[in-house]
């Protein structure tokens, strides 16, 4: 098996792992610690916690003369095995937070989403012309299949696995097809994400205003973001300094005055520190004078110290320089 698939790396044992982690560099001043810890946790997870203390070489590349970074094994002078498990614990803290609040505004959206579709149409997520023609008929290239078809597949698949007691009652008493505004309620944040980007742009625009947001198109990037976000929380996945794939469009005069901390700024569109100033904009919409802005500045003041010669910070987040000023203000615009 090893052969076919081309993987070489043995299994180690707990104490295996630990030896491997020292001879690349890292202490282990309290083994059974460390061992309970990979125990419960694992080699592979916690890895993506201590891969930001590991060294990097320059390489030149003798084709082309480019010069590359490439990560190695060692880690920096003075790396502990505490440093990775801290940032592991801050990390579970984050998406905790998240998962808080991306809760409310997802639940926020169907109501939206259901409230504006269901006056024009009961059944409207099940009616083509509920939708924008060009949205809704762009094709995957992989699959051949219209946006609207795909989502259609993807609605009647949640709602055949739905165990909820209402969409049994509703299905026996009234049929197969379900008002928007009950359909709505199995969905999952992709699914309220891409019949959104499908709507026509009257609609968009009016769900956008409700969250102060003068641009549809601006409002939808937010969304996909979020949508992502939202799977990295759920599944347990690191947030604090991942490079994200999906994000929002880049900060201009259409977004909130805090946008302009991030305008010019690219590089900081791919880190998670926006998608939380993005988070955190919504949850005052939708609950005003809710205190989990306030709970996040607090988790990201205590951002963990290291051991560590390689000094790690809310920077590596992509929080942009004076962020606790207009993060905290009492009128955010």
């Amino acid at each position: 098996m090893t052969e076919a698939n081309g993987y070489d790396r043995p299994w180690k044992a707990f104490a295996e792992q630990l030896e491997l982690l020292k001879s690349r560099g890292m202490a282990v001043p309290d083994e059974a610690w460390a061992a309970a810890w990979l125990q419960r946790t694992g080699y592979y997870r916690l890895s993506a916690y201590w891969y930001p203390f590991r060294v990097f070489r320059h390489e030149q590349d003798a084709a082309t003369g480019v010069i590359r970074s490439v990560r190695t094994d060692d880690f920096v002078p003075g790396t502990t095995f505490s440093d990775a498990v801290d940032l592991y614990l801050f990390d579970r803290k984050l998406r905790g937070l998240l998962v808080d609040a991306l809760e409310r505004i997802e639940v926020s959206l169907r109501v939206e989403v259901a409230y504006r579709l269901g006056k024009i149409d009961t059944f409207a997520h099940l009616h083509e012309h509920s939708f924008h023609p060009t949205f809704r008929d762009r094709r995957d290239p992989r699959s051949g299949m219209t946006a609207f078809a795909a989502w259609q597949q993807k609605h009647q698949g949640l709602v055949q696995r739905s165990k909820e007691d209402f969409v049994k009652h509703y299905r026996e008493k009234h049929g197969p097809d379900m008002p928007i505004w009950v359909a709505i309620e199995v969905w999952d944040f992709g699914a309220v994400s891409q019949l959104l980007s499908m709507m026509k742009v009257p609609d968009q625009q009016a769900i956008a205003a409700r969250y102060g947001i003068v641009d549809w198109k601006v409002f939808a990037s937010w969304v996909r973001a979020l949508s992502y976000l939202r799977n990295l929380a759920a599944h347990h996945s690191r947030v604090w300094n991942r490079n994200m794939v999906s994000y929002p469009m880049p900060p201009s005069g259409a977004w909130p005055a805090w946008g302009k901390a991030f305008e010019g700024k690219r590089e900081l569109l791919t880190k998670p520190f926006i998608q939380l100033a993005v988070v955190r904009h919504l949850v005052e919409v939708i609950c005003p004078g809710s205190r989990w802005p306030d709970r996040v500045a607090a988790h990201l003041a205590e951002f963990p110290c290291q051991a560590s010669e390689r000094r790690l910070s809310v920077s590596d987040m992509g929080a942009p320089d004076g962020w606790e000023k207009w993060w905290s203000l009492e009128d955010r615009q």
